[in-house]
């Protein structure tokens, strides 16, 4: 039996782009990145990436939008995921691990150095039918009222530095 997945997102916009990935779900609960409507997604296309996973496990960005550059301080497009140092890079390596093993979206909060990212990930199937791209979103929010208010049950694991979904 296959657990009901309960995170729907921290940000009005990761909300919107959860509701977006399951209306096109298959038959399999699997999404393939062309059937993404990137039109549906106009207001958050500058804080969204595609990072791809080959057989070795080397993940690559293949899209990233230009709000990338603010939390990572360079443009990560065709950059491997290994040339980004940091609590950053070390979040998006979990992200995306936990987002294609459980084939559900992930995310959470990191906050460092007064600095709140609010991260998602979806899973994608790739051209090859197997579950190797993640459509990302990063967002650096001003204020923590930005947050949705969220259930006691929220998935969320509290970290003293971040908080991760489950």
């Amino acid at each position: 039996m296959r657990q009901q997945n309960v995170f729907a997102g921290i940000t009005d916009a990761q909300e919107v782009l959860i509701q977006h990935w399951q209306s096109r779900r298959d038959g399999k609960g699997r999404v393939a990145r062309d059937n993404i409507d990137p039109g549906a997604l106009r207001s958050a296309l500058a804080c969204i990436s595609i990072v791809e996973v080959d057989e070795a496990g080397e993940c690559r960005f293949r899209i990233a939008g230009s709000r990338l550059r603010e939390i990572f301080g360079v443009e990560v497009r065709g950059m491997r995921l290994t040339e980004i140092a940091g609590a950053h890079g070390e979040c998006y390596a979990l992200g995306l691990s936990a987002a294609l093993e459980r084939g559900e979206p992930v995310g959470g909060i990191i906050e460092i150095e007064g600095r709140i990212h609010a991260w998602l990930r979806l899973p994608l199937v790739g051209d090859d039918g197997q579950l190797s791209q993640v459509l990302c979103h990063d967002e650096l929010l001003p204020s923590r009222r930005l947050l949705r208010t969220l259930p006691k049950d929220d998935g969320l694991i509290q970290h003293s530095r971040s908080r991760f979904a489950a």
